[in-house]
Formats: C-alpha cells, structure tokens, sequence
C-alpha cells in the first residue's frame, strides 16, 4: 500500500535521473581519491533509518496559538498514512515511533495499518505532563515524583499501559519523559522528589520485558522553570545506573543549557554504555524543536562524528535509537519531516567519509588545525548524490519534496480531513 501513486515518482525520477548519475559519478571520483570507496558509503546510508513521531505530522504550536494547516491527521491512522508517505519517498524512515493516550488504539488495528504502509513501530512514550479526560488524579504539580502517592501509581500504571500496547504492536522500547519539577524555589525538597522518582522508576523497569529497553530523557526546563527532576545527563546517567543494565539515557538534542557540548555528551555515554538514542531537532534560543539541520547542521555532524568513531570501533553495547522529535508551527509537517530524515542522512554519510586514520594522526600529534580541518572537509563535501541514489535504488524519490508537491497529496486529504480549529494554544 503506497499513499503516493508509483508512475508520479517514476515521472520526477525521470527528470532528474541523469543529472544524478552524473553527479554520484564525479563524487565518486572525489572520494576514490581519498580511498573512500562511493558505493560501501551508500550502502551504509541506504540500510539507515530514523524513526518519526507520531505526534510530528500535526501542526504544532507555543504557549500563545496554533494555526491548523490543511488536511490534519484526525487520529493515529490518519497519522500513520501521512507517516507512510514520508517513508514512500524518503526510504529513510521505517519506523514510527507512538504516544499514549494521543494514538490508543486497537492494537491489532495499529498493527494492520503499519504493515501495510510498510512501516513498524519504535519506541513508545508515555504521557504523564498533561491531563486526560477522566483522569482522577492531576499532574499539574508533578507525576512520577508527586507527593500524592496514588497520582505516583497513576503515572506508574499509565507507563505500564503503554508498555503492553507496545508488546502487542512490536516495540521493543518505552521513552519516559516527565515536566515533573518546581517553578519556586522552596516549593520542592530536591532529594525526597528524587526518591520518589527513583522509587516510581523502579516500579516501571520492574515490568520492562527482558528484550526491552527504558530510555528516560533530561530537559533542563520547561513546563518546570525553577527546578526539573531530570534536568541534565549527569542526573540522566544516575537513573540509568540506578535501574540496570536495560535502562539508558536518552538525548534530545533540544534539552540542554546553551553552548554545552552535546557530542562530549554523546562520548561520554557511549564510553559508559548507557546511550540509549537521540531526539534529533535543532534550536536558536532553547528546546525549540525546530527542524532538524535547520541552525546548526555542524553540531549534528559532530553528535554522528561520535557515533561513527563509535560504531567503528564497536563500542561495547552500542546501538543507539534515532527518532525525529519536531513541532511545525509554519511549514507542511510531512516536508519538514522528509527534509529532516534526509539532514540526518546527510550528517551520517558525512560522518562516514571522515579520514579516520588522518585525524586520529593529528589527534595524537596535538595538531589542532589540522584535527579540525579533517573534520571540516568531510562536512563540506556535498553528498547529496549518495543519499539521492540510496533513496532512488530503494524505491524512493530523487527529489521527496518535489514528488511530494507534484504528487497533490495534501490538498487530496484536505478533501476528507475536515479542517480544525485554530483556538487554543500547544503543541497538539
């Protein structure tokens, strides 16, 4: 089942076909000068896949208004077709990755629908930073680490909920994130919260099914602006050590104070085994979740210069999970979300063509310049013609964006979504 007619992706592969041989030709060329051979780099890049969310294909929103855009997904099926389409044309995300209560549904109905979009299923979240309709205890002042025990029980019992969805559908992974935290000093005693969201925590891993991991996820503030339980990696790496040898630290890119090193970040916990995967976006001011290469496409470079020295290397339990986690308040979700897929392609396969030998050379050598220099030449290099022929020879588009407008895909749905309201602020 393909949401997008084949013969609209033949017809734009078409046009650009020749332009593209052309291309990958003399970068292979380029690179076999360096001893980099073209096709071992687009066999890499094509096996790749970073998962999408659920919640990414709706238009987001802040604090102040959300202005709906055409044809919206209505519900979590809805939602997996527009999923499908990113996968159709981008070939670089295979995987959706679910949020609970927003996308309950029939498990066995998720399922059917997934497979045939030809997609699966990543890692499940749990929402516990919000209120449901009848819901009997309130998260307004905390969830997992409240000091209600029964709303801890809630929280703990939703997370196991999503859990078993999860075993029905084929994830193999539960991402917990909470705003639990304080917005005045005073307000919270730091160390009781924390024992209780270690003990709540504890609860959860002690379901977690033995072929199953449990990322918990940092954010330095936000809804919490004073203080946040899970506020920096350090914290992160304590839960996960706390837990076991299932549980890993999970990073979005988005959650950290500004100008902190990210990719030492990333190193540390690949040398200690506790890197579960990433949120990738990208951010001017905070967590913005903005798209992803969209301000700072070198800092994504130097996170996946980590992960390839890693994954050369084999690094010891090392086997991250990649998930895009944006909110588009003023593009089309799904173009964002191709663009996004194919910018993290792009810092892979750049990563891939760093002269490794050279630069570990220089590194031992204390030469600096010619350190960082290794490193810029491989992101200057243009490698759009491997990722372009990758999605091509995998069934996917050239050009996404382009076969995704000639293709009328979204004013086709707007016809049977109906439009949404534009009151109210959020993200959803």
């Amino acid at each position: 089942m393909t949401m997008i007619d084949s013969a609209v992706v033949a017809q734009t592969n078409d046009l650009r076909a020749k332009n593209l041989k052309a291309d990958y030709d003399a970068l292979g060329e380029q690179l076999n000068r360096c001893g980099i051979p073209i096709d071992a780099i687009k066999a890499k890049v094509a096996a790749y896949g970073v998962a999408v969310p659920s919640w990414g294909v709706g238009t987001g929103g802040t604090r102040f208004a959300r202005f709906p855009g055409e044809g919206e997904p209505r519900h979590i099926f809805d939602k997996l077709e527009d999923c499908g389409v990113i996968q159709q044309l981008t070939r670089a995300t295979p995987d959706v990755s679910l949020h609970i209560p927003w996308d309950k549904a029939d498990p066995s109905e998720l399922k059917a629908k997934a497979q045939a979009l030809g997609l699966g299923f990543d890692a499940m979240n749990s929402n516990t930073f919000q209120d449901q309709e009848g819901q009997p205890h309130s998260y307004k002042f905390g969830s997992l680490s409240h000091t209600d025990a029964a709303t801890r029980q809630q929280a703990v019992e939703h997370n196991l909920e999503c859990i078993e969805i999860g075993r029905a559908i084929g994830s193999k992974a539960l991402t917990v994130w909470i705003g639990d935290g304080s917005n005045f000093p005073g307000q919270s005693n730091f160390t009781r919260q924390f024992e209780r969201y270690l003990d709540a925590a504890k609860q959860i891993y002690a379901q977690l099914p033995g072929d199953w991991r449990l990322f918990t996820e940092h954010k330095m503030y936000e809804p919490a602006f004073y203080s946040t339980v899970v506020q920096d990696w350090g914290t992160n790496y304590m839960i996960a050590q706390e837990l076991g040898e299932q549980a890993y630290c999970l990073v979005d890119l988005g959650h950290h104070a500004p100008n902190v090193n990210i990719e030492m970040i990333v190193a540390r916990l690949v040398q200690f085994g506790k890197l579960g995967g990433f949120h990738f976006n990208d951010s001017k001011y905070g967590d913005d979740d903005l798209d992803t290469g969209s301000i700072d496409p070198y800092r994504l470079f130097l996170v996946f210069n980590e992960l390839v020295d890693a994954e050369k290397r084999q690094a010891p339990g090392f086997d991250p999970a990649h998930m895009l986690d944006q909110s588009h308040n003023v593009t089309d979700p799904i173009e964002s979300l191709m663009v996004s897929a194919m910018e993290v392609q792009r810092a892979y396969a750049q990563a891939l063509i760093v002269d490794r030998p050279a630069l570990e050379g220089f590194q031992q050598e204390n030469d600096a310049l010619m350190a960082t220099s290794t490193l810029k030449k491989a992101f200057r290099t243009d490698v759009e013609p491997i990722l372009a022929m990758a999605r091509v020879e995998n069934g996917g588009a050239i050009d996404p964006v382009a076969t995704y407008r000639s293709s009328g895909y979204r004013k086709k749905v707007a016809e049977i979504r109906p439009t949404v309201s534009g009151a109210g602020g959020g993200i959803v």
